[in-house]
């Protein structure tokens, strides 16, 4: 069956299950398998779960019209902005070693000690850490992965609004 062609509160409800099961799996790689999340990749996490909230929100309420454009929006924002990140951070892990930027504090020692804007410019600068690539599948590391998401994600957001089909 062509998802493409599934009603919209599934089509949503698919994009929310799948944001959600990616936090579960960099949970599950943080506190099973030992790869502590740099700061960008936490940024990426928090990208994730505003898209899957705003996707179950769709879901539940089932809007018709311009009503699914607002979804389709939120859910878009939320990936270019996470799209974005994960571009920085691919961006950051093919840099030359000696370009590589020096690691810096943890981003919980950041919030507490400097102001958020300082904050988040430390963190998009990024850090040592967020070069280090220390997991790949097919050859991709997460943050590859996570651009792959984003956009296919954003691409179901945009598919769904566009459906002329009941909300139901």
């Amino acid at each position: 069956m062509n998802p493409f062609l599934w009603p919209f509160r599934l089509q949503t409800l698919v994009g929310g299950l799948a944001c959600f099961a990616l936090l579960g799996y960099a949970l599950f790689a943080q506190y099973q398998l030992g790869k502590d999340p740099c700061p960008l990749c936490l940024l990426q996490r928090a990208a994730f779960l505003g898209m899957g909230i705003a996707f179950l929100v769709a879901a539940l309420h089932g809007p018709r019209g311009w009503g699914r454009w607002i979804y389709a929006t939120l859910v878009s924002l939320f990936g270019i902005v996470g799209a974005l990140i994960a571009w920085r951070h691919i961006w950051l892990q093919n840099l030359p070693k000696d370009q590589v930027p020096a690691c810096g504090p943890g981003l919980e020692y950041m919030l507490e000690t400097f102001p958020l804007s300082r904050t988040f410019k430390m963190v998009f600068t990024g850090s040592g850490e967020c070069a280090e690539v220390n997991w790949q599948f097919l050859g991709l590391s997460m943050p590859a992965w996570c651009l792959v998401w984003y956009v296919a994600l954003t691409l179901l957001a945009i598919v769904a609004a566009t459906r002329k089909s009941p909300a139901r």
